[in-house]
């Protein structure tokens, strides 16, 4: 998918020359080119949690071929890797930009930033602050709008945003190319329009911008180049020009920029080449691409052909991992790999139309687990901690919880077996089965003693039958906020919960306490999150401590 135009014919705004050299002027602004978002309404509103709940994610047989959409699962088997996604923020839009799309996303501490461009005709973007600092109930503190600047790529550092993008140069007497970086004051959660400092440099449009120590570090696509500006005044240090660079990295002191002309460029402090990574992959022509690095791996971005993966240390090749989709009514040229991100063992691929794909590395081996079911074409993707935070076009940011399970667990929990086998989670009368669990289920049905120890998602309800019990120790999530679905606790039936740090039982529907049930919380790291509305019969009982977050008890 094309994220980055090449020119078009838009008004400039009036910008003042406080410093130039040869290749880059760099400015000052003096007229509202930029505007905030001053509604706090608007922002509020722009969290949507109308798909939150728990996530499937489709396998790699039944997500091939020509479907409609991401097909559901090819087998009844339960599946590893409970996800949820805890909220999505809608792109902003305003006259002349109503279609943005999520580009970019970085997360530093508490916050999330979110860039936007417009891929269609003219230059128009938009950046969010979001406060993640409790990443289930996400907020947008603040908001900034251009008329007339693409914003492909966002940083974060000491107090400032460093936002790269394009613009239309020819209908400036001062710019000198479309490529443009932009400082602005982003403390605290807010964006600050004053003082907002630029620089621009050659090639068709930047792309990627890192910061590292007083330095970023942005690329500039065609005929471009790297350059290093001084972060507090944006005026180039040193430049280095390359034909189609479409990102950059630094690890380790290693300086490497992907050019779709040739592969990875290694390069020395000066900018420099030191060595290349050859690779013959069609990187297509104007569309972002990544570079990414885990402890002794390079994954590069490679479009149509996936994800490839080189040694860190000799750049030598190990392996593709391929897109698996092919879903209908998406243009194949949008079925391309734009990023990948790490988290832990997990790799995860911004496949566009193609979706988010969820990899891990098993004994050093790739395991392609499925696709994520997200709509939107993902064009980037950033995963830190527990959350994976996703850039999906006109869908914008989606939020997703990795449901990890606790490294501490309670004695039983300790002893039980791995969960293995249907999703449909049956337990007949009679039955006493335990289980550690990082599962994702159909559904639960409880006749008999069940424990389950870690954490799990369901996608329809949970019944627990009369006289039964259920016992959980970790993190649950049960159905989702546009397919709502119950824990129905049975006549005479408990409903044991044992929370754990971070853990959390979240129901998208109903807990209903019919005759003589119970709800029992065991320990004080319960909280407790119904979407619906709690029904308690009148000889049902509630103990133990419990944090009830949305007020329904």
């Amino acid at each position: 998918m094309s994220q980055f135009k090449k020119c078009s014919l838009l008004s400039m705004f009036i910008l003042l020359v406080i410093s130039c050299s040869d290749e880059t002027i760099v400015f000052e602004q003096t007229e509202d080119n930029f505007s905030l978002e001053d509604s706090q309404s608007v922002l509020t509103n722009s969290v949507s949690f109308e798909k939150s709940g728990a996530l499937d994610v489709f396998d790699n047989e039944s997500a091939s071929g020509k479907l409609p959409k991401f097909a559901k699962f090819a087998n009844d088997q339960a599946g590893d890797y409970p996800l949820t996604l805890v909220a999505q923020i809608t792109p902003p839009s305003f006259t002349g930009a109503e279609n943005l799309t999520a580009t970019h996303v970085q997360i530093d501490g508490d916050y999330a930033y979110v860039s936007y461009n417009t891929v269609e005709g003219g230059y128009a973007g938009a950046a969010d602050i979001i406060d993640v600092s409790d990443p289930t109930s996400p907020r947008v503190t603040s908001r900034v709008y251009s008329r007339s600047i693409d914003f492909n790529s966002i940083q974060y550092s000491d107090g400032f945003a460093y936002i790269v993008g394009g613009m239309d140069s020819e209908q400036s007497a001062l710019a000198t190319a479309n490529s443009i970086i932009i400082r602005i004051s982003a403390n605290g959660g807010s964006f600050n329009t004053s003082g907002i400092l630029f620089g621009f440099q050659e090639g068709f449009n930047a792309n990627d911008v890192v910061i590292v120590g007083e330095s970023a570090f942005m690329t500039s696509g065609k005929d471009g180049f790297i350059t290093e500006f001084n972060k507090s005044t944006l005026e180039i240090i040193n430049e280095a020009a390359y034909e189609d660079l479409r990102s950059v990295a630094i690890k380790d002191g290693k300086y490497l920029v992907l050019d779709a002309s040739v592969g990875v460029r290694v390069l020395n402090a000066d900018l420099s080449e030191a060595s290349q990574i050859a690779i013959d992959s069609d990187f297509g022509e104007a569309e972002k691409r990544t570079l990414d690095f885990t402890d002794d791996k390079i994954v590069v971005a490679e479009g149509s052909r996936g994800a490839g993966v080189y040694d860190f240390n000799t750049g030598a090749f190990q392996e593709y991992i391929p897109i698996t989709t092919n879903p209908a009514n998406v243009d194949a040229s949008n079925i391309v790999t734009n990023a990948t991100a790490f988290n832990e063992n997990i790799l995860l691929m911004a496949n566009g139309g193609g979706g988010l794909c969820l990899t891990d590395d098993e004994n050093g081996s790739t395991n392609i687990v499925g696709i994520i079911e997200l709509e939107g074409s993902i064009n980037f993707v950033s995963s830190k901690d527990d959350y994976i935070f996703a850039a999906s076009g006109r869908e914008g940011l989606q939020i997703i919880k990795i449901n990890k399970p606790s490294a501490s667990l309670q004695e039983r929990c300790s002893i039980s077996p791995a969960y293995v086998g249907s999703s449909r989670l049956n337990v007949a009368q009679g039955d006493d089965l335990a289980y550690s669990v990082d599962t994702r289920f159909r559904e639960i049905n409880v006749d008999g003693s069940l424990l389950l120890c870690g954490s799990w998602t369901v996608r329809n309800g949970v019944v627990i039958g009369e006289n039964a019990l259920f016992e959980m120790s970790g993190i649950a999530t049960v159905a989702r906020n546009n397919r709502r679905r119950d824990i129905t606790v049975s006549q005479g039936a408990t409903f044991r919960v044992e929370g754990i740090a971070n853990g959390s039982l979240t129901i998208w529907g109903n807990l209903i306490l019919e005759e003589n049930a119970t709800l029992e919380f065991l320990g004080n790291e319960n909280t407790i999150t119904v979407h619906g509305d709690v029904i308690i019969a009148n000889s049902a009982t509630v103990t133990g401590n419990f944090t009830d977050t949305e007020g329904k008890f």
